[in-house]
């Protein structure tokens, strides 16, 4: 299963960011999971982060945020859970993101 999760997010991050992670950790604890992620830094990320700081904000959001709505797709493709949420948090000045996805308990 964590394999599988790992391939999905890397699957994913390849074709939104242009690169799989750095590192990634897969916990499973009762109805939710979490990956934890290391990104590496794209060249225009650091470009734009240098000249339109809130540019790069927005878009970082962004880009989350369709990364949460193709990961819940992809699962529900491929697997048979309920998704109750989808939750990501990424920080750009370290290149962390943590995602949780909470399984409906039924």
């Amino acid at each position: 299963m964590k394999r599988f999760l790992s391939q999905v997010y890397n699957k994913i991050s390849k074709e939104l960011f242009g690169a799989g992670t750095t590192l990634l950790k897969v916990t499973i604890d009762q109805n939710v999971i979490t990956l934890h992620a290391k990104h590496p830094r794209a060249s225009r990320s650091a470009a734009l982060e240098g000249e339109v700081p809130s540019l790069k904000q927005e878009v970082d959001f962004h880009l989350s945020l369709l990364f949460k709505k193709k990961l819940k797709e992809h699962l529900e493709v491929d697997t048979n859970w309920n998704i109750e949420a989808i939750l990501r948090d990424y920080d750009s000045f370290t290149q962390l993101a943590f995602t949780n996805i909470v399984l409906d308990k039924n």
